[in-house]
C-alpha cells in the first residue's frame, strides 16, 4: 500500500524507485513498475517531504480505460489548486475532469477590484501629464433632462474623475432642450481645447435625435465610443475609442487572462452602444460570434452551446439559468432595480466557469474604461 511520505517528520530522499512524487512505492521490483505503469519523478533537491501547515497532497486512484485498463494515480495539490500525476511519464487530460468535479465554485470576475487597479495606473499617468505639461485632463459630461438614474451615473463619473486626478465639467440642460440646441452645446465642447473627452449621457429625451448628437462628437473626444465613425474604425481593426461598456468587458476578461480565441460567444442584445460593438470586439478577438435578441426564435438552443454569454438585452433576468451550460463564461451587462441583471445568476454561481456579479461586475469597468480612454485622449492631445 502506498502511503504519503510527507506524513513523516523526516526527509524522504528515495533514488531510482517506483512511485509518484512525494509517495513511497510498495516495492522496488520491476513487477510493480509493470503493474502500475508509473515512473518515479524525483523531488527537486530544494524540496523536502516534511509536513508543513496549509500544505497537503492527496493521492487519488482512478481506474480508467487507458491502453489496457491500466490504473493510474494522481496527486491533487490542494494548496495550489492544480492537479498533477504521471502515467508512463506523461500527463493525461482526465486530471482536468477530476479537478472540475472537485471544484464547487465559479470564478468571480470582480470588476470593482480590477477597476480600482486601473485607477491606480491612471492616476500615475495623469500625474505625469500634469508634471510634464502643467495641464489637467477634463471630461465634459452632458446631461439632458432630470432622469434620476442618469444623474446618478453622471455623478459617479465625476467622482471617478477626481479619484484619478482629472477634472469633470458637468453641463446640465433642461428636458425641453431641442436637438439643434444640444448640437450647439456639443460643438462648443468640440472647439474647447481644454476639454479632452465628451460624454453625452444616454438616454436623452425622446424629442432629441440621439444618433445625430452622438455622431456630432469629435472622434478625437468620443471617449465613450458612441459615434458611428468610431464604431466603424473599431470594427475594421483600426485605432478608435471602443464603446465603454463592451470595451470594459474586454478589459475585464483580459485582466483575468481568459483566452477567447476559438470560443463560441453568444451576445444577447443588439443596441448600438452595447450589443453590436460587443459582437465586433469578440469577433476581433477570434471568437465565433452569434448575435441574438429578445425576438430570437428558440433562444435557449443558441445559448446551450455557448462558451461565452453576454447578457445585454435590457430586461430583468430575461436569460434563464437552465438555458446556460455548465462550462460557460457568463457576462451580465444589465442592471435593474433590486440589484439584478439580465441573467438569472443565482442558480449559476456554483456550476459555470466564470461570471460577473451584479452589481460590481460590468458597471465599475464601464466607468474605469471611460476614464482610461479620457486619459489616453489627453496624452494624445497634450
Amino acid at each position: 500500500m502506498l502511503y504519503p511520505a510527507e506524513l513523516r517528520a523526516q526527509t524522504f530522499k528515495p533514488k531510482n524507485v517506483v512511485g509518484v512524487e512525494g509517495f513511497e512505492p510498495p516495492t522496488f521490483c520491476s513487477q510493480s513498475r509493470r503493474a502500475t505503469g508509473l515512473r518515479y519523478t524525483p523531488l527537486p533537491l530544494r524540496r523536502t517531504c516534511r509536513l508543513a501547515p496549509m500544505r497537503a497532497r492527496i493521492l487519488l486512484m482512478h481506474i480508467a480505460t487507458v491502453n489496457q485498463d491500466m490504473p493510474f494515480f494522481c496527486i491533487l495539490h490542494l494548496n495550489l489548486g492544480r492537479l498533477t500525476y504521471r502515467f508512463n511519464g506523461k500527463r493525461a487530460k482526465i486530471g482536468h475532469n477530476i479537478l472540475g468535479t472537485l471544484s464547487m465554485s465559479s470564478l468571480l470576475l470582480d470588476g470593482k477590484t480590477i477597476s480600482r487597479q486601473m485607477e491606480v495606473s491612471m492616476k500615475q499617468r495623469v500625474d505625469a501629464l500634469k508634471s510634464r505639461t502643467g495641464r489637467t485632463p477634463i471630461l465634459a459630461t452632458l446631461l439632458v433632462g432630470d432622469d434620476p438614474a442618469s444623474a446618478t451615473y453622471v455623478r459617479m463619473k465625476g467622482e471617478a474623475c477626481r479619484r484619478v486626478g482629472m477634472q469633470s465639467l458637468p453641463l446640465h440642460l433642461p428636458g425641453t432642450t431641442r436637438t439643434d440646441q444640444l448640437l450647439e452645446a456639443i460643438q462648443g465642447l468640440n472647439d474647447n481645447p481644454d476639454v479632452q473627452g465628451i460624454l453625452l449621457q444616454h438616454p436623452v429625451p425622446e424629442a432629441i435625435d440621439e444618433r445625430l448628437c452622438f455622431d456630432a462628437i469629435a472622434a478625437s473626444k468620443d471617449v465613450d465610443g458612441v459615434g458611428c465613425l468610431g464604431f466603424g474604425r473599431m470594427s475594421m481593426g483600426l485605432p478608435a475609442y471602443g464603446s465603454a461598456t463592451p470595451q470594459g468587458i474586454m478589459n475585464l476578461l483580459k485582466a483575468y487572462n481568459i483566452p477567447l480565441q476559438g470560443l463560441h460567444a453568444v451576445v444577447v442584445g443588439r443596441s448600438p452602444i452595447l450589443g453590436r460593438p460587443m459582437a465586433m470586439m469578440l469577433l476581433g478577438a477570434d471568437c465565433t460570434v452569434t448575435v441574438c435578441h429578445s425576438r430570437t426564435r428558440d433562444l435557449p438552443s443558441h445559448l446551450r452551446h455557448a462558451d461565452l454569454i453576454v447578457g445585454a438585452v435590457g430586461k430583468p433576468q430575461f436569460i434563464q439559468a437552465d438555458w446556460i451550460p455548465d462550462h460557460a463564461i457568463v457576462i451580465d451587462a444589465g442592471y435593474h432595480p433590486g440589484g439584478i441583471g439580465d441573467i438569472e445568476l443565482t442558480p449559476l454561481v456554483d456550476r459555470i466557469k466564470a461570471y460577473t456579479p451584479v452589481p460590481g461586475g460590468v458597471g465599475p469597468m464601464t466607468i474605469a474604461t471611460l476614464m482610461e480612454q479620457t486619459v489616453k485622449a489627453a496624452e494624445l492631445a497634450f
